[in-house]
């Protein structure tokens, strides 16, 4: 009688409209959890890692060059894996080693071109009377390693010093050296053995400028052709005198198949070294680099000491690239002298 029309609404559109708004408030619900929520998310590390063409057990065991025959086996190695090598969160290989803060920005010290400040911070410089000798790379906060034939004319750490900072002079900071433990089979002029270890004190404080970098397991291996980087404070030809700045290059590891061929280095090829440059020359050590890092860095840019400057026929001769003491193949008595 008033006007107004009811609508009676029938029991199937009421069912209806009840799980369509109960979907939406569902889907609703959904979306918010997917988004907002944070996920609880198993994360778990390879047994191997990659250094730029490197392969490292992380378990510090055999040598990982896994060669899987299908993938049953591969899946049986990985549920293996992740029982042994649970990750966490912000996981570093270990506090402050290898890191840098300079980003990367090498274009191919011979022919090198001058690294920017805080990019290399575990390079440094030993000096014998306050005279550039040789490089260095820092390894702990009191520890360097370097080439054993920089101490042929003298072993006595009086008469040494070391600087760090990406010049000699000004130096960033300079330490006296309390210690030099020479490889006890080194004798020049043989080449084998060119490794020695130094400690100087009082110990740095790591900043951005100083900073030590990793050292591979003893059961790391390389491929050939892998990118490597040298720094140095050596001449930029041979019969030069060393730089006041210090100077970047890439360089490419050459296997010894190739370094030992005749035109090479021949037998001259021993064990516990490797090459690395071009063969073609231009990019190499020199005088004054002795001693001093090659490094290469693995997926997460964490980097890694693999190489010692150690010899070489002039500087950038063709057929004539830089020798390197190897750094993994000596892993192990580094770790008798120092403790790391």
């Amino acid at each position: 009688g008033s006007g107004t029309r009811s609508r009676d609404l029938k029991p199937w559109m009421i069912g209806l409209l009840v799980v369509l708004s109960l979907t939406v408030v569902a889907v609703t619900i959904g979306l918010l959890v997917h988004f907002l929520v944070p996920r609880q998310k198993t994360e778990y590390y390879r047994g191997t890692f990659k250094i730029s063409d490197l392969r490292v057990n992380s378990n510090s065991g055999q040598s990982s060059t896994y060669q899987f025959k299908d993938l049953k086996e591969m899946s049986e190695y990985l549920n293996l894996i992740s029982v042994k090598f649970p990750a966490f969160q912000n996981h570093q290989p270990e506090k402050g080693c290898g890191k840098r803060v300079v980003p990367l920005i090498v274009n191919r010290i011979m022919s090198g071109v001058i690294a920017a400040k805080a990019a290399w911070p575990w390079q440094a410089s030993l000096q014998r009377d306050n005279v550039h000798q040789c490089g260095g790379t820092l390894i702990s906060n009191t520890w360097l390693v370097t080439a054993a034939h920089c101490f042929k004319k003298s072993a006595n750490p009086r008469e040494w010093t070391v600087s760090f900072g990406n010049k000699i002079n000004p130096p960033l900071m300079k330490r006296n050296i309390k210690r030099i433990i020479v490889h006890e089979k080194y004798h020049s002029p043989a080449r084998e053995y060119d490794i020695a270890v130094v400690q100087f004190s009082p110990r740095v404080t790591f900043s951005d400028d100083i900073r030590r970098i990793c050292l591979p397991e003893a059961s790391a291996s390389f491929q050939s052709n892998a990118t490597v980087y040298i720094t140095g404070f050596g001449a930029l030809f041979y019969g030069g005198e060393s730089q006041n700045d210090l100077r970047e290059a890439r360089l490419k590891m050459i296997s010894n198949e190739v370094c030992k061929q005749p035109q090479v280095y021949g037998n001259d090829i021993k064990f516990g070294m490797f090459c690395a440059g071009y063969l073609e020359g231009i990019y190499d050590a020199c005088r004054g680099d002795s001693g001093g890092p090659l490094v290469a860095k693995d997926l997460k840019d964490t980097w890694y000491l693999i190489g010692i400057v150690s010899w070489g026929d002039n500087c950038g001769q063709r057929n004539k690239p830089g020798v390197y003491t190897d750094v993994i193949y000596y892993r192990n008595w580094i770790a008798s002298k120092t403790g790391l």
